[in-house]
């Protein structure tokens, strides 16, 4: 979704500083801001998702116990968190609608996207897109920035609490517990670089929201704008930051990207490479579920008896 936002939603914003014509007209004044809406949701529910996985991993009794999550459990969670994130970001498309402003000094007709619903729109909807509307800016606030932080944080204080308390009572393994530290470490990691990113959006609604009469229309676009720039700067660092931080799929994407640019032809010293790779990827853990660590086949003695 943060590549969605980037290809799609970063050129259309782009396009219409430079030229102050909205490309795609309505369309885009619409799926603009339900496509950014929906990436806040898609991020608060995956955030949530990770950290009820750390706390199953942490009160897990034992690493070789855990069973392999099915595949139809993983897509059943990924497709509660991608439609529910686009259901509650359906108001966006209903909210928003293209508007025309002549600038009074060089008589230019710009395009700019205002956040008023349709009067053609039933009456039961209508009234429904002016609720969400006036509770637009404490639902952010609550649902996209309060959530995943909260979540995050109680998530890892019981985490940290039950690790504690387990390392007094036995002794874990010591890759074991690096891996399950720096899984946790990711999932910080991401939920500080959202949290950072949406700070400045949640006080510029506060501030429109209470001070937008004594605020000129050119103020109001810096905002939106600055809005804007902090989202694209999230959806671009926290794929970077998400290959660096979990070392068993930043090591996949290298070695599908070594796969793709020598054609699938690797030699013996990058089979061998390939092997220890894959070997070291089975043996860490999974960001989203915990797979059993089962010890390597042991060395088979070679030469003869003597």
């Amino acid at each position: 979704w943060d590549f969605l936002i980037l290809f799609f939603c970063l050129p259309v914003v782009i396009f219409n500083e430079i030229t102050k014509k909205r490309l795609l007209g309505d369309v885009s004044c619409r799926i603009v801001p339900f496509m950014e809406v929906s990436s806040l949701g898609v991020t608060t529910f995956s955030l949530c998702a990770l950290g009820i996985d750390r706390f199953h991993a942490a009160t897990s009794p034992q690493a070789s116990a855990r069973p392999i999550e099915q595949c139809q459990s993983i897509i059943a969670k990924l497709a509660v968190i991608w439609v529910g994130s686009m259901t509650l970001s359906v108001p966006e498309i209903l909210l928003w609608q293209l508007a025309q402003d002549t600038s009074p000094v060089s008589g230019v007709v710009t395009e700019y996207c205002t956040m008023k619903p349709s009067s053609n729109l039933p009456e039961s909807v209508y009234s429904l897109v002016l609720t969400y509307q006036n509770a637009r800016m404490w639902w952010y606030f609550g649902c996209y920035f309060c959530l995943p932080i909260l979540f995050t944080v109680s998530c890892q204080l019981v985490t940290r609490r039950i690790s504690g308390t387990e390392k007094k009572t036995e002794c874990r393994g010591t890759k074991h517990s690096q891996c399950e530290s720096h899984l946790n470490c990711t999932i910080i990691g991401l939920t500080i670089i959202y949290g950072l990113c949406t700070i400045p959006e949640n006080v510029c609604n506060i501030v429109v929201a209470y001070m937008s009469p004594e605020m000129s229309k050119q103020t109001l676009d810096l905002l939106n704008l600055i809005n804007q720039f902090f989202l694209f700067f999230k959806c671009s660092v926290t794929p970077v930051l998400l290959l660096c931080l979990c070392r068993p799929l930043g090591q996949a994407f290298m070695d599908c990207c070594c796969c793709c640019c020598e054609g699938c032809s690797p030699d013996t010293a990058s089979s061998e490479g390939s092997a220890d790779s894959k070997l070291k990827t089975e043996m860490s853990s999974s960001i989203f579920f915990d797979k059993p660590r089962e010890s390597p086949p042991p060395l088979l003695a070679l030469g003869t008896p003597c």
